[in-house]
């Protein structure tokens, strides 16, 4: 057996960049305590969620990823833990921009970087304004437990994601977020259509998901948004194993063996079973064969 115990988090944010960096190290060190081995903070948790406006004043929030606050905080609490943090940051690189995540290892080392693929556009997601594509592609890494894979938010939306990292190795999922209301139109709840669709991702692939977003009311001028929290663990048949609630902060931890999932996947034959020379399709925008 090959035991791992992950935990999601979720937490409000403020805009002193420290306070939030204490306030996630705090949960931090809570889920170690529970003997989790892979924690899980949400998307760009250093500050507000900024992208609700375009504001060119914003950009000062990049940084490069040695110079980042948070990475360079949690690699010390990674190595005193003996813990894996996948840290979600706004990242500068010379005169571009990205959403990025840096996977830090129980060790203390930065075994890589992950520049968010999907950069969504729309009312109080104003994301393309801030952030370029990413040019990493899908990754996985080998941790200290478990090979992982991570999306960033708007990512968790695509199946393809999911599949690709399983594919690559990925023995578990994780998805830093930042989602909630719709500041055009309150009478929108995502929440049950955001979980299902990454239930469908551990489901689909045999392999647990792990998602954290955040909590509280931001407001930007005229544009404000209530992030409903609701991080939750998915199993392998993409049942939620754990879930908080809309508002408060919250440690979820789970366990999982990945020899007997590795088993499981084997088994049930859907990647013996695939037919990838069928599927040119999706490599399309509009599903034609041909140009």
């Amino acid at each position: 057996m090959r035991k791992v115990k992950v935990a999601a988090t979720q937490m409000s944010c403020s805009c002193d960049i420290d306070e939030n960096i204490a306030k996630a190290d705090r949960l931090v060190r809570e889920a170690a305590g529970q003997g989790a081995q892979i924690i899980l903070l949400q998307e760009l948790f250093e500050t507000p969620y900024f992208c609700q406006k375009e504001k060119a004043d914003y950009y000062k929030y990049a940084t490069e990823l040695e110079e980042n606050k948070a990475v360079n905080h949690f690699k010390k609490v990674a190595r005193e833990l003996g813990v894996v943090l996948p840290i979600s940051f706004y990242e500068k690189k010379n005169y571009a921009r990205y959403n990025s995540l840096a996977v830090i290892d129980a060790d203390g080392e930065v075994l890589g970087r992950y520049r968010k693929s999907h950069i969504p556009d729309g009312p109080g997601y104003e994301e393309k304004f801030y952030f370029n594509p990413g040019d990493t592609g899908f990754q996985v890494w080998k941790t200290r437990y478990a090979k992982i894979g991570v999306g960033i938010c708007w990512d968790q939306w695509y199946p393809e994601a999911a599949r690709c990292m399983t594919l690559m190795g990925a023995e578990l999922l994780f998805y830093p977020t930042a989602i909630g209301s719709e500041p055009q139109d309150a009478g929108i709840d995502s929440r049950d259509h955001w979980q299902m669709c990454m239930l469908g991702h551990a489901a689909a692939n045999l392999i647990p998901v792990v998602a954290s977003n955040r909590i509280g009311v931001e407001t930007d001028e005229d544009s404000s948004i209530t992030f409903y929290g609701s991080s939750f663990i998915a199993g392998p048949q993409g049942n939620k194993v754990a879930e908080a609630g809309r508002t408060e902060e919250a440690v979820l931890t789970a366990e999982f063996d990945l020899d007997q999932l590795e088993t499981q996947r084997i088994e049930w034959g859907i990647f013996r079973d695939r037919r990838p020379d069928l599927y040119k399709i999706i490599t399309t925008y509009d599903g034609e064969r041909n140009v």
